[in-house]
């Protein structure tokens, strides 16, 4: 019976990475997908209107684009029909009064923006994000590469060398900084704070968690060096190209089939059992999955590591697209072209909706984030007409109530409250757009519990593989006890959002099992 040298479960981001890098190496790769569909959560759909695409769940690649993955496949993914498109307006916030603060892809005219708010603010953001760019090989050698590694250890060496221990010390102190203590004591100017605070739920945390401040910095510089890139197409188009190159490289892609179980033997990974009783042998077993199906599932019993502590996930996603029968003609002036809009007051509407949400209520007043995808790529909708996306990072994995006190609430997410909580959003949305009831053609909701019935891995509606929180992120990822990507068996790797270096499209985990693997 033939063996493969990789057999990959799941197919989102990192698995599509690591199955490229792999094959593209020589060695024989399988990548199995339970859905009919690969990508996890790259997926384009006609879900309003024919004609009208929608990126359901991922949609925005600036953190593709800047890893390292990329930097390794750009020419290949090229060759096979990924293509880019760009705004030089990654993002803005508008506030409930209708003020509005747009980002650039220009730091000058960002820095010259930013002082017309507040006097010394402009320079204060030139100072933050000049300090990422200067930093740029330490810090994203540390959210990026393998943390248990002679090369980290080395850099951390040189590091210590170069700055002094107690600087680094200071350093890794001021990297910890919550991102409501970055932006209430460097920037005098509330827009400016609200332009900054939503981007923190991005990455799965709050405006009070620990190392917020420094994550936002990161994604204030990723912005403004390299925009908010959506896929020419959709993003399902990104699967499509990792597909053609895989196969190109002559590894296989099997859709429809689920992994039941992985066959151990003698303390050692050798192939996985499918639901349809298959038997398929692999040198080495990467599971692209969440802590709970790798763990609870796919392992047998006797096989399963004993660990006091039971890996959380974090708050659920809320999504909203719709098709419109023309332009959007925004109040606040500016926003025509750009990638992605929140819509909220600032630190603290950002920290009360997060907070309504840990605590199993809809929120009152959600953090809205809306993208525009038809302003950089025309081809997403018929023309004249547009679309719009909208992530709303603040929803309860277990509901327990409305915050607002209106709705009729159930612990399970019910199609009624799905469209109530739509209903909702929309209304905030349409205060801020002319005629948006004339405009409106069709919406599509996805509650937290639908878009867990898209992809497996968003356990409660989960996106980020997890909550962020410190004890279970960089070396603690997903557990205090994992190395890198290994796991208590031989030949058994995990890669995804729940491990490091975390979530988002940057397929870093993928990268780094490949490279571990010899690629």
């Amino acid at each position: 019976m033939a063996t493969f040298d990789h057999l990959i479960i799941g197919s989102g981001i990192n698995a599509l990475v690591a199955a490229a890098l792999l094959s593209r190496k020589g060695d024989s790769v399988l990548v199995v997908e339970r859905e009919n569909r690969i990508g996890g959560c790259m997926y384009t759909d006609e879900v309003t209107l024919p004609g009208y695409h929608h990126d359901v769940m991922a949609a925005t690649f600036v953190l593709f684009l800047t890893s390292p993955a990329y930097a390794a496949l750009a020419e290949d993914l090229a060759r096979h029909g990924l293509e880019f498109c760009h705004s030089p307006h990654p993002t803005a916030v508008l506030r409930p009064d209708g003020r509005a603060l747009v980002l650039s892809t220009d730091r000058a005219a960002n820095v010259a923006a930013f002082n017309a708010q507040s006097a010394g603010d402009g320079d204060q953001h030139g100072a933050d994000v000049g300090r990422v760019e200067l930093d740029a090989e330490f810090l994203f050698a540390l959210l990026g590469q393998s943390l248990w590694s002679r090369k980290t250890a080395a850099l951390l060496t040189k590091q210590a060398w170069k700055r002094g221990i107690h600087n680094l010390r200071a350093w890794f102190g001021e990297a910890l900084e919550p991102a409501r203590g970055w932006l209430e004591t460097r920037y005098a100017s509330e827009t400016i704070q609200a332009l900054w605070a939503p981007w923190v739920l991005h990455v799965g945390l709050t405006p009070e968690a620990s190392y917020g401040g420094q994550m936002s910095r990161v994604i204030a510089f990723a912005l403004e060096a390299a925009g908010a890139p959506v896929v020419k197409g959709g993003a399902g188009r990104a699967a499509h190209a990792f597909k053609a190159l895989i196969e190109a490289n002559g590894g296989v892609i099997r859709t429809g089939v689920e992994a039941r179980s992985i066959m151990i033997d003698g303390g050692k990974a050798h192939g996985i059992i499918t639901s349809q009783e298959e038997q398929i042998y692999a040198r080495n077993v990467i599971a692209c999955t969440a802590p709970g199906q790798l763990y609870d599932q796919l392992l047998p019993q006797q096989h399963r590591p004993e660990s006091p502590k039971k890996f959380r996930h974090g708050r659920g996603n809320f999504q909203l697209h719709y098709a419109l029968d023309g332009p959007i003609k925004w109040k606040a002036e500016g926003l025509d072209d750009v990638a992605l809009i929140h819509l909220s007051d600032g630190i603290d509407a950002v920290s009360k909706s997060s907070n309504e949400a840990e605590r199993g209520m809809l929120p009152a007043t959600p953090t809205i984030c809306v993208g525009q995808p038809h302003r950089l790529d025309p081809s997403r909708c018929p023309e004249g007409k547009a679309i719009l996306w909208l992530q709303i990072p603040d929803a309860p994995l277990v509901i327990k109530g409305d915050a607002a006190g209106r709705i009729d609430t159930t612990p399970e997410w019910t199609e009624a409250m799905r469209e109530a909580f739509a209903d909702r959003i929309e209304a905030i949305l349409a205060s801020h757009i002319e005629d948006f009831d004339t405009l409106k053609l069709k919406r599509r909701a996805y509650s937290p519990a639908d878009l867990e019935g898209l992809n497996v891995n968003l356990v409660g509606g989960d996106p980020y593989g997890g909550a962020c929180a410190l004890d279970q992120f960089f070396v603690w990822r997903p557990f205090a006890g994992q190395v890198n990507n290994a796991t208590s068996i031989k030949g058994l790797h995990h890669i995804g959002a729940s491990t490091h270096p975390g979530p988002g499209l940057g397929g870093g985990s993928g990268f780094n099992i490949a490279k571990g693997l010899g690629a």
